[in-house]
């Protein structure tokens, strides 16, 4: 019998580690060793969260519990928190995947700027990788820590990659414009998140200075092979979940749409996750939710010879959990598609 991959998740009481429950629970070849919670310690998940009744009623243990308990760990926990965890797991020969922003960005000033922190641990920064399946694959697969990218990141990178990689656009001028789900949110509550302030509502927010602006330039630096500064503009759909990226570039090439869509397809032939949709058609969230799929289209806009990016991920699953156990099946050998093989509702 083959003998499964010990999970554990700090931080299962969040909106990302208890997707992360919910996707493993069907995983074939995981088993889901250990949950701890600092907020819930001693309860069970479905006291928690009662839809886990009868299906998954483990009690939440320890963070030290949860580590020496499992082959892999999610840290779903707010930024600050994880190098601590890396700590103990190097220590203990255990892989990290970190779904917050620690291990994200390559250069400390960047975190220090952002997010108001320094590295307490700079030298387990050279263990770790930025865990973008599609587009670092290799860098993957010889690391110690991933560090799990965030959800607008994911949805912009993946549809910059074949324009920017082929030549096709500038890397001037980029302008991204994001929408997202409340759940992006996180589980804690806001004031512009309250049901009230958010229904039948749409803003908005931390317009050019959204903490994931760093990594979204950074992301784009690598794939255009120079330095990128871009203009980031999230918003907040009054839905649960569900990421809309419009990304607005500057052909620099004399290219042709189908030769636009040659490029996309090609770049993407082995993705199983990544769908570039037919030329004439746009993607809509409700085709990828609960799903790890990414749907891409474009238009080119011959008016201004602008290339129009379009990108439709899961916010909770391609941009959060089920990435997360796509580098966990990438690092265990795993085909990536093991357990993630989730359907979009039809209706």
């Amino acid at each position: 019998m083959e003998q499964k991959i010990q999970v554990g998740i700090v931080g299962a009481t969040g909106y990302a580690g208890v997707e992360l429950i919910r996707i493993l629970l069907s995983h074939p070849s995981a088993q889901i060793a250990a949950l701890a919670s600092v907020s819930f310690e001693g309860k069970q998940i479905s006291q928690v969260y009662p839809a886990f009744r009868g299906i998954c009623d483990q009690t939440l243990v320890s963070v030290e519990d949860t580590i020496s308990a499992s082959d892999v760990v999610f840290a779903s926990v707010p930024h600050g928190v994880s190098e601590e965890l890396a700590v103990k797991c190097v220590e203990q020969g255990k892989l990290l995947i970190d779904l917050g922003a620690d291990f994200r960005l390559e250069a400390e000033k960047d975190y220090k700027q952002w997010y108001g922190l320094d590295y307490k641990h700079p030298a387990l920064h050279g263990q770790a990788v930025y865990a973008l399946p599609e587009l670092f694959r290799e860098q993957i697969q010889a690391a110690k820590i991933l560090g799990n990218p965030g959800c607008y990141p994911t949805s912009i990178a993946l549809a910059l990659a074949p324009a920017a990689k082929a030549g096709l656009i500038s890397p001037e001028g980029i302008v991204v414009d994001s929408k997202s789900g409340t759940t992006g949110a996180g589980r804690g509550l806001t004031q512009n998140t309250h049901f009230s302030e958010c229904d039948e509502a749409f803003s908005a927010y931390k317009a050019a200075s959204h903490r994931h602006t760093p990594e979204i330039q950074q992301t784009a630096s690598r794939l255009f092979g120079c330095p990128v500064a871009l203009t980031f503009v999230p918003h907040l759909l009054p839905v649960r979940r569900g990421i809309f990226s419009t990304i607005y570039t500057q052909l620099v090439k004399n290219v042709t749409p189908a030769q636009i869509q040659a490029t996309y397809e090609e770049f993407y032939r082995d993705e199983p996750f990544v769908r570039v949709l037919p030329q004439g058609s746009l993607p809509n969230i409700t085709n990828v939710t609960y799903s790890n799929y990414c749907d891409l289209a474009f238009v080119k806009d011959e008016h201004t010879g602008r290339l129009i990016l379009f990108s439709v991920i899961d916010n909770m699953v391609k941009g959060a959990a089920g990435q997360a156990i796509q580098n966990m099946n990438l690092k265990f050998g795993l085909p990536e598609t093991t357990g993630l093989m989730l359907v979009p509702p039809a209706i």
